[in-house]
């Protein structure tokens, strides 16, 4: 039988409630159990396909096609479990089940309301599927006192009495600021966190207490008073210089073996943390530095692009090198020459992105890449530009642009209007609704014998995630190639092309998909490993 864990946040938005959500299972999985994450977010879209990555960050995708909050990005990277649409609901999604059944007439007449209805299609979620782990932690989005979270605290509170005895515990991480003026680290803002979960009927089992500097004795014996938790339940959660190093602070802390002492687990299995050393010592002591410079239109909020970030640092693991990430903006490109920002760096990367805006300025950064030989790597976006490059460069066609950027005589990238996903066609119009409409989760793709992405992944079948709604069009392929750019991955029926590179660069590859979203620290994605040697190569010609 599962067991529950239920990590809410309090005084504070962007403690880091998935960090701390996935190095916890992180911690029971080295102890040999099985896990299970899962994220109750309570705004109100259906799913974050639709918001700007600026105001949520990175839309996370999974296998079977969800567009997700950024921490089932945590929960993977740190687990190695990959996640689905399971994983991650909204109020959104709730409402929207619960209003169809209503139209269909399955309520039977009844008065719909939040509690009982929405409470139990809440409390449905939580529990399906879940026979086969031994521990499922559901992190609760937002802020305790936030309205919008309400349904999902209510929904978490029944369950503590529906489950069996034991069967589920709360975690509740809060922050413990300092106040220079007064030199003390306040209890306050806690007491008040945890007065404001009581009140709706929730107790919490253990304390996790993010601060800026080691937790005095007095005042962690006195947030234990008031908040009614044992002494060895209030966890001091430290800044720490790596995400990577949170398992082992927080194992040190004690956070697991209270966690089992909760559900009554004793003797409880010792874990097995040599991976995670590993991975922090690699860290830590790196042999070289690498700068790569990501030209993108997002660059103001880092967690835009999230998993990239961490893909990169994964590649810098692999190599044994420090990656310091350069961030510029695209848009300077088209005010300034590039050569300034960029000939300093040892590789450049172009991500994912959508619109007109900024597009020139990458366009130009693969310019700059390809005529210098800087190692140029384009994902989904950065592999479209990239191929418009070289259609204006190489090939002669001038006018060579996207139709997302309005009516075009030479459309090198056009949108989607059908492909095939498995067995069945999925088709889209122009017109259409954006959420959920794109090209969205893992499809296959076959890469030419004998070219370079071959060599890297050492295989001519692959399986990667995708999210997006334009497509190099395969019409122009035989004039790039002719000009030099190589198609050397399509997707099976040979109809939609999958990457592109240069076979005269040194390192120049292009992918419409999004390798970064499967890329995890013990095991790192063979284009980021490759990519940041060719950066490490770069910086010892320069």
């Amino acid at each position: 039988m599962a067991r529950y864990i239920f990590i809410t946040g309090g005084v504070v938005s962007s403690l880091g409630k998935g960090i701390a959500s996935a190095a916890l299972g992180a911690l029971l999985q080295a102890r040999g159990y099985r896990v299970r994450l899962r994220k109750l977010d309570p705004y109100l879209n259906v799913d974050p396909g639709t918001m700007s990555p600026t105001q949520h960050g990175e839309v996370f995708v999974t296998d079977d096609g969800a567009e997700t909050d950024l921490d089932l990005g945590h929960y993977e990277r740190f687990t190695g479990r990959s996640a689905n649409r399971a994983d991650n609901v909204t109020t959104g999604r709730i409402y929207q089940d619960i209003i169809a059944k209503e139209r269909r007439g399955d309520y039977l007449g009844g008065t719909v309301q939040v509690i009982p209805h929405v409470t139990d299609a809440i409390k449905e979620f939580v529990l399906e599927g879940n026979e086969d782990y031994d521990f499922v932690l559901c992190e609760i989005g937002g802020t305790v006192g936030d309205i919008e979270a309400m349904p999902f605290m209510e929904a978490i509170r029944q369950l503590g009495n529906d489950l069996p005895r034991g069967g589920a515990i709360y975690v509740h991480l809060t922050l413990m600021p300092f106040i220079p003026a007064a030199g003390e680290l306040k209890t306050k803002p806690t007491q008040h966190s945890v007065r404001e979960l009581r009140a709706i009927g929730i107790q919490p089992d253990i304390l996790l207490v993010r601060a800026d500097r080691p937790i005095p004795a007095e005042e962690r014996r006195k947030m234990s008073l008031f908040c009614n938790v044992r002494p060895t339940a209030v966890i001091q959660a430290l800044d720490v210089a790596t995400i990577y190093d949170v398992p082992i602070a927080y194992h040190n802390e004690g956070l697991d073996g209270e966690v089992l002492a909760a559900f009554g687990i004793d003797p409880a299995p010792k874990p097995q943390l040599q991976l995670w050393h590993q991975v922090v010592d690699n860290i830590r002591n790196p042999e070289g530095e690498v700068t790569i410079a990501i030209v993108g239109k997002y660059t103001d909020l880092k967690d835009a692009y999230k998993s990239l970030i961490e893909a990169l640092q994964h590649g810098g693991i692999a190599n044994r090198v420090r990656v310091k990430l350069d961030w510029l903006p695209s848009e300077v490109f088209e005010k300034e020459d590039p050569a300034p920002y960029l000939e300093r760096v040892n590789g450049i990367l172009v991500p994912g992105g959508f619109g007109e805006r900024g597009s020139e300025g990458k366009i130009l950064a693969a310019k700059f890449a390809r005529e210098r030989d800087v190692p140029y790597f384009g994902i989904c976006f950065g592999m479209q530009m990239a191929v418009i490059e070289a259609a204006r460069s190489l090939a002669g066609i001038a006018k060579a642009s996207s139709t997302e950027f309005g009516e075009t005589d030479e459309p090198i990238v056009g949108l989607m209007t059908e492909w095939l996903k498995g067995n069945e066609l999925e088709q889209r119009a122009a017109e259409g609704d954006l959420g959920g409409t794109m090209r969205l989760g893992a499809y296959k793709a076959e890469l030419r014998q004998g070219s370079r992405i071959a060599e890297i992944y050492g295989d001519v079948e692959i399986s990667e995630r995708h999210r997006h709604r334009y497509e190099v069009n395969r019409a122009y392929r035989e004039r790039l190639e002719d000009a030099g750019m190589i198609f050397a991955g399509m997707s099976p029926d040979g109809l939609l092309p999958e990457t592109i590179e240069l076979p005269d660069h040194p390192w120049f590859i292009g992918v419409q998909y999004h390798p970064e979203l499967k890329s995890r620290p013990f095991e790192p994605h063979p284009l980021f490993t490759s990519f940041i040697q060719a950066a490490v190569e770069r910086s010892r010609l320069v």
